[in-house]
């Protein structure tokens, strides 16, 4: 019981985060914003805030003596896979701001259940995680529902964005996609392999490193680009105002902190394939939420792409059931 009900808790939160933060950088790109790596950057430079957590479950930690004693492990080994992790995943959050630029939030969503074929694969060959036919189902028919809004593209191109801008946005978030998987993959390697322990302190510890270098990755683009001499004249040319323009980056920071922590967490609770079908799961439901704020369209061609993305999301979670009633 306690299991499901910290596995329910990571869900709604992990969720609520996800959507908020699509939607609210979504809505920067909409209304005025346009520097790419602002919206890498907020993605994780709100990662201080994960230090009040850290001290927060240490302190429990300890009252409890709850937390065992770390067995031996590599401390260069694990700074190398934090860097790498955190490499992977400042890029990863550049390609997702690219793909979130070009595309609405609904096809940009339906785009990014792609991410379960991908984690598959990266388990498969990191993590060991056997391959069955209702995962390769689920894979194929992910795989046709993206296609079917690639090939759509025509009927869904936002205002104001060329069809080669649209194909970029597509290509980026399948990449992005992909370089997230692979930090899932990595992620649960490093508990299992080179930390060598489970607890909520690691958890913490690990995506204060990991955000920490995808900050430093997004400001080395952010300089470099130039980008920062027109945030002045970004933030004075917001359609809904200076206020809301420092409140959407705030917002968008602190739900992406949540989600890459409660995200990392069902990875340490659960595995790096559970969190991946949590993950598509809620990018299923951010077109329903699309479609109440900002009004997308949910033509035919979307709507049987998101039946599909749910049919390979619901063959994908028979196959850990199944797994589940043999263990």
């Amino acid at each position: 019981f306690k299991w499901w009900l910290l596995v329910s808790a990571n869900i709604v939160i992990f969720v609520g985060s996800l959507i908020s933060g699509t939607l609210l950088l979504r809505f920067y790109f909409q209304n005025g914003g346009q520097s790419l790596w602002m919206g890498s950057l907020t993605q994780s430079m709100a990662f201080p805030l994960l230090l009040i957590f850290h001290f927060f479950f240490t302190f429990c930690f300890r009252r409890s003596n709850s937390d065992e004693p770390s067995p031996p492990y590599s401390v260069s080994l694990l700074i190398t896979m934090y860097t790498v992790m955190g490499i992977i995943y400042g890029g990863a959050n550049a390609l997702f701001a690219v793909g979130l630029s070009y595309l609405s939030a609904s096809t940009f969503a339906l785009i990014t259940t792609t991410q379960i074929g991908f984690i598959s694969i990266f388990s498969f060959f990191i993590n060991r995680q056997r391959m069955t036919p209702l995962i390769v189902n689920s894979i194929v028919i992910l795989a046709l529902a993206s296609s079917l809004v690639a090939v759509n593209s025509g009927s869904d191109e936002p205002a104001g964005v060329s069809h080669a801008k649209y194909l970029l946005g597509i290509f980026s978030t399948m990449l992005s996609v992909c370089l997230y998987a692979l930090m899932l993959s990595l992620s649960q390697f490093t508990f299992e392999k080179v930390r060598k322990k489970h607890s909520y302190s690691t958890v913490i510890e690990q995506s204060i490193w990991c955000f920490l270098v995808a900050t430093v990755v997004s400001l080395v683009g952010f300089f470099v680009s130039g980008q920062w001499k027109t945030i002045a004249d970004e933030m004075s040319g917001f359609q809904t105002g200076r206020a809301s323009y420092v409140a959407t980056l705030i917002g968008t920071s602190v739900s992406w902190i949540v989600f890459g922590v409660s995200q990392i967490g069902l990875v340490f609770v659960v595995s790096s394939l559970f969190s991946n079908v949590v993950t598509v799961a809620s990018f299923a439901a951010v077109p329903i939420a699309a479609v109440v704020f900002f009004g997308d369209k949910m033509g035919g061609v979307k709507i049987i792409a998101m039946v599909m993305a749910v049919w390979g999301l619901a063959s994908y979670l028979y196959q850990h059931y199944v797994d589940d009633v043999k263990v």
